[in-house]
């Protein structure tokens, strides 16, 4: 198994090809994949962090809707912050069992300083805009990717951007921004196009759902998912949201040569 790095567009930063996702590190409801799962005690996820760093991913994906995922990041990660790039987000926060969306600037910085504490570093490395669906109005009509390149002047955060639900978002985003996160999988190619602007305008793009939430499975669905994600010069990076060990090591041994 072998582990390749690309770069996240032009913003300096070297992703490994496969990132962990933590969802399940604190959300186990109101998510959409295939199973019921157990949220891992903090054994569980040290142990599955270590194992991450030792397949060589560099690349941690978390959220404030992602549960108290944030907050067991900033204590299982504080002896080794400085091994890992995190991607956090704004714009949606989850409480009991619902979502809310806010993309004010003053919500923007608010999120952006409670990650901060909650991961217990003084930068984050991405921080994006959780889209609720609606990313054209985001983008033209609030605050928040404006918001986030003032904090990156700042240097609370290093590049920015939006994880988007459309074409047209993606791009748009992809031109206002350094990164963006799409979907892109078997099922779901219609975010080729904004991997087009990324590879040729130089920004980062990082992939969710590369494997339909968990309903791509099995070694042949994965290294066919894989091989079609990385065979696109303008992918940086899959977001993987396992908290299965041996799932972990499969995705990392399907990967591509590069």
């Amino acid at each position: 198994m072998t582990m390749f790095y690309r770069p996240l567009g032009n913003t300096g930063l070297q992703v490994s090809a496969l990132g962990l996702g933590t969802v399940k590190f604190g959300r186990n409801e109101g998510v959409k994949y295939p199973e019921a799962f157990r949220i891992p005690d903090d054994r569980e996820a040290r142990a599955l962090l270590d194992l991450a760093r030792d397949l060589g991913i560099n690349l941690l994906d978390t959220a404030p809707a992602y549960g108290t995922s944030e907050e067991r990041l900033g204590r299982l990660l504080q002896d080794d912050r400085k091994q890992w790039l995190l991607c956090s987000k704004v714009g949606e926060e989850f409480v009991d069992g619902q979502s809310s969306f806010d993309f004010s600037a003053e919500h923007t910085r608010r999120s952006v300083e409670r990650s901060l504490r909650r991961l217990r570093t003084d930068y984050i490395d991405m921080v994006l805009v959780h889209s609720d669906g609606n990313d054209l109005d985001i983008i033209r009509h609030t605050a928040a990717l404006e918001t986030l390149a003032d904090l990156k002047k700042r240097g609370w955060i290093r590049a920015y951007g939006m994880s988007t639900k459309t074409v047209e978002g993606g791009l748009l985003a992809a031109a206002q921004s350094d990164v963006v996160m799409v979907t892109y999988n078997l099922n779901e190619r219609a975010d080729a196009v904004v991997l087009d602007y990324c590879r040729d305008h130089g920004k980062g793009a990082l992939v969710k759902k590369a494997f339909a939430s968990g309903h791509l499975c099995g070694a042949d669905a994965v290294a066919e998912a894989l091989a079609m994600i990385f065979a696109h010069p303008g992918a940086s990076a899959a977001i993987v949201g396992t908290i299965n060990p041996a799932h972990l090591r499969d995705n990392v041994a399907c990967l591509p040569r590069p």
